[in-house]
């Protein structure tokens, strides 16, 4: 069994990975840049090491990263996710140094990263994919004539993109023309490659994942879907486990293929498989995530399983304790990502000093955070600062817990998406379990909530009440 694990990442993940280690008994060890050297994963591991003055450099760089792991004696990384999570180059270098990656081999990262050589590994496997170029786009013509065969519109995406970005929609060939340098151009600085790819577009479909776990010996198994079709701009800002908008067939079918897709390139640890639903029911590969997703919040309760502590014991050399038919779901799950930004200017990042933080509590709720009162949010990360879960026995009460506990949270200070998700929440078409990706962008009238005044300023107030009460 490993003994040590440092902890290649930071903020909420890192947290989480280290309330794993404490529970396994394993000694955890944090890395931290001068910008987080108040972060409350470096306050709870057993040990921590500065990797550098610059905010992001040194989360990035995986020759130090390992270099300080093999420093501090420790026998494996756990990558989380962002970061070097899918970057293939860690998990070569942990392998050349002796040093356990909790993830999968090196060689599955680079073809599951590779959009193109994903599609045709899912090609081979019999698991059905969108419409769209054999391998890369030589050319604008060649894109041009390609999007003329399959029709519009279609899809124009960075070969190595991920995460939302690299992407563009083009609805007919003046847009085609338009977009195809500004994405080679995102590419080529989001993922350093301008190789693109081309797929017709699903529109309006339901984005649905699929949790999968698969040992060194061959055995793979699922741990059911999830539902992230609320997102803005691809991306995920409220998950759902399972999906309240599948049918018991299709859990099963989506399921088996998630499993085939696993066993076709060998894989090992945790993984998703995501999948767009169209509108006539079809289901098509859309990418496969080679880490820990930060919505497996949702499957660990809906199943019971804890997946950090699976993919340490899968690193360890250990089997699956679970079978396929030991595997089972109960009640539904909901994640809310609290970023802190502002829906009402257009969720532009809002960083800064938390006044005040409690987290919300009672039946049923979970919360994973970073943030303390009193802590400040560097300007450098994702604004995604804490991560409230949900589970109920029906999805009906699954949304009343959601509303409850939405309204027990607290994040002073900066603006955050709280009141955003309550508006959400409240909508007929997500209470009867009626939505797709175009969900937020078709309803703008979301955001037009009334801000909530923070305990501080009703405290001030109060005061000056009474202090101009006193002075009559």
């Amino acid at each position: 069994m490993i003994q040590k694990i440092l902890i290649a990442n930071r903020g909420e993940i890192a947290v989480r990975i280290i309330r794993a280690c404490k529970e396994m008994g394993i000694t955890s060890v944090a890395i931290f840049s001068e910008a987080d050297r108040h972060a409350l994963h470096v306050k709870k591991a057993d040990e921590s090491y500065r990797i550098g003055s610059d905010p992001l450099s040194g989360y990035l760089n995986a020759h130090r990263i390992v270099n300080t792991a093999v420093t501090a004696r420790c026998d494996a990384i756990h990558p989380g996710y962002g970061f070097l999570s899918e970057n293939p180059e860690l998990a070569a270098i942990c392998k050349r140094r002796g040093i356990k990656f909790i993830g999968p081999d090196d060689s599955v990262i680079s073809r599951m990263g590779d959009k193109v050589e994903a599609r045709k590994a899912m090609i081979e496997a019999g698991v059905p994919v969108i419409p769209g170029s054999e391998g890369n786009i030589k050319d604008l013509d060649e894109a041009v004539v390609i999007a003329k065969s399959i029709g519009y519109p279609v899809m124009l995406k960075a070969t190595n993109g991920g995460g939302g970005r690299g992407i563009r929609r083009c609805d007919n060939e003046k847009e085609l023309l338009s977009n195809y340098d500004r994405v080679i151009s995102e590419a080529t600085k989001a993922f350093g490659s301008p190789e693109l790819f081309i797929e017709k577009c699903v529109v309006t479909p339901k984005h649905i994942e699929v949790q999968i776990l698969a040992d060194q010996k061959g055995h793979a198994i699922h741990l059911y879907e999830r539902d992230c079709s609320i997102q803005r701009r691809n991306q995920k800002l409220i998950e759902i486990a399972p999906s309240p908008q599948l049918s018991e067939d299709q859990r099963n079918y989506i399921g088996d293929l998630a499993v085939k897709a696993a066993k076709a390139v060998n894989y090992e640890n945790a993984g998703t498989v995501e999948f767009l639903l169209d509108s006539e029911d079809k289901f098509y590969f859309m990418e496969m995530n080679t880490r820990l997703q930060v919505e497996h919040t949702i499957t660990e309760t809906i199943t019971g399983i804890d997946i950090v502590q699976e993919q340490i014991r899968i690193a360890s050399g250990m089997e699956l304790r679970y079978s396929q038919d030991e595997v089972s779901y109960r009640g539904f799950a909901i994640e809310f990502r609290i970023n802190a930004e502002d829906p009402k200017q257009d969720f532009l990042p809002s960083f800064g000093k938390i006044t005040r933080y409690f987290a919300a509590g009672g039946p049923g709720v979970r919360t994973d955070a970073s943030i303390y009162t009193g802590y400040i949010i560097p300007p450098y990360y994702d604004s995604m600062c804490a991560k409230l879960t949900v589970w109920a026995l029906n999805w009906d009460d699954a949304i009343k817990r959601g509303s409850r506990a939405l309204g027990d949270i607290g994040v002073f200070g900066v603006k955050t998406t709280i009141p955003y998700y309550k508006e959400i929440l409240k909508n007929e078409l997500f209470i009867n379990a009626n939505f797709n990706t175009s969900f937020v962008e078709s309803h703008p009238e979301l955001i037009d909530y009334e801000d909530e005044m923070s305990p501080d300023i009703i405290a001030a107030a109060i005061a000056a009440a009474i202090a101009a009460h006193e002075g009559i």
